[in-house]
């Protein structure tokens, strides 16, 4: 029964970016670049956006290159949470 539930979901939105700053207790923010012809022009664009997400077990650092999904809202700004940090920026 529960697997019914989590495949009539749906796919949730994945992006992979880079922790810019710690905010607190579970909170971190995630800057994340898309790259996107003009398209009228041509010209590749560089788009970039911030979004707040939570880290349930604290893991993630600045500089950290992290997985981040789209989930429910857990409170006024977060509505992602930190899936698993790929590159620590210690190492």
């Amino acid at each position: 029964m529960a697997q019914e539930i989590t495949n009539n979901r749906g796919k949730r939105k994945e992006r992979k970016g880079i922790v810019i700053s710690k905010m607190g207790n579970k909170s971190i923010r995630v800057l994340t670049e898309t790259r996107k012809p003009h398209p009228v022009y041509g010209k590749v664009l560089t788009y970039k956006k911030t979004f707040h997400v939570h880290d349930e077990e604290n893991k993630a650092v600045v500089g950290d290159t992290v997985i981040i999904v789209e989930s429910r809202p857990i409170s006024r700004l977060k509505r992602w949470r930190l899936v698993e940090v790929l590159k620590n920026a210690l190492k």
